[in-house]
């Protein structure tokens, strides 16, 4: 009664925060590649801290800068994303994603759109920017 018993199972080596492995059952989960660019990361926290201050949760940025542990005035740069045009933050929260190389938008291209307040004026300095985005960015081979 020697007779050989083969077991077929999916499984994958899964890394956990501390560095450690271990054998998890079934495909591991596919993560895109890249990363979130930081100017959509932004949008999305000045989103989020607005929603802190408009349902009472914090009184003020002030309140959020000392929460945050950066100064009022870098908290005021981040709350003015969320003073851009709709399609214009549209946009930035679809940006692609960046791999291995640095982000096709900067913040600093994005303050000064932020601060001005006539949406026609945003989307019209919003093309400049990418325009001017899209000619040094180097050509992709085919």
């Amino acid at each position: 009664m020697n007779s050989k018993l083969t077991i077929n199972r999916s499984f994958y080596v899964q890394t956990r925060r501390n560095g450690s492995k271990k054998l998890a059952n079934g495909k591991a989960s596919t993560k895109p590649a890249g990363r979130v660019p930081r100017i959509a990361r932004l949008l999305a926290l000045a989103h989020h801290c607005r929603k802190l201050i408009r349902d009472g949760v914090i009184i003020n940025q002030s309140e959020l800068a000392h929460y945050g542990q950066i100064s009022t005035t870098r908290m005021s740069q981040i709350m003015w994303l969320d003073n851009l045009a709709p399609d214009i933050q549209e946009a930035i929260l679809d940006l692609p994603r960046t791999v291995e190389s640095r982000d096709a938008i900067l913040e600093k291209d994005v303050r000064p759109i932020a601060k001005t307040h006539d949406w026609k004026e945003q989307r019209k300095m919003w093309t400049e920017t990418l325009s001017r985005v899209e000619s040094h960015s180097p050509a992709k081979p085919i």
